[in-house]
């Protein structure tokens, strides 16, 4: 049976790609739900705001859904266009 050795050094180049790794997983996920598809609680957490103001958004037509047997739900995508769309410069 062969055995190999590692080195000092190769548990650095490990560690190194690993925190490499990790980073580059959390820049692609950060601040984002890992789900298309969210429920009309979770968009109201999200944008921290009230079960009539998200009602507001619908009929308006600011914020598009899909109903599908009395759940709505709202694409992810959609929520961050309506932010982008709707983002001040001025302060």
């Amino acid at each position: 049976m062969a055995s190999e050795i590692i080195t000092l050094e190769d548990l650095q180049d490990f560690r190194a790609e690993l925190i490499n790794d990790i980073r580059r997983i959390i820049k692609e996920t950060s601040g984002q739900p890992t789900k298309k598809w969210l429920k009309s609680y979770e968009v109201r957490e999200i944008l921290n705001i009230s079960p009539g103001t998200l009602q507001n958004l619908r009929i308006n037509g600011t914020l598009p859904y899909t109903k599908i047997g009395g759940v709505m739900y709202y694409d992810y995508t959609d929520i961050q266009n309506v932010l982008e769309r709707n983002k001040s410069t001025s302060f």
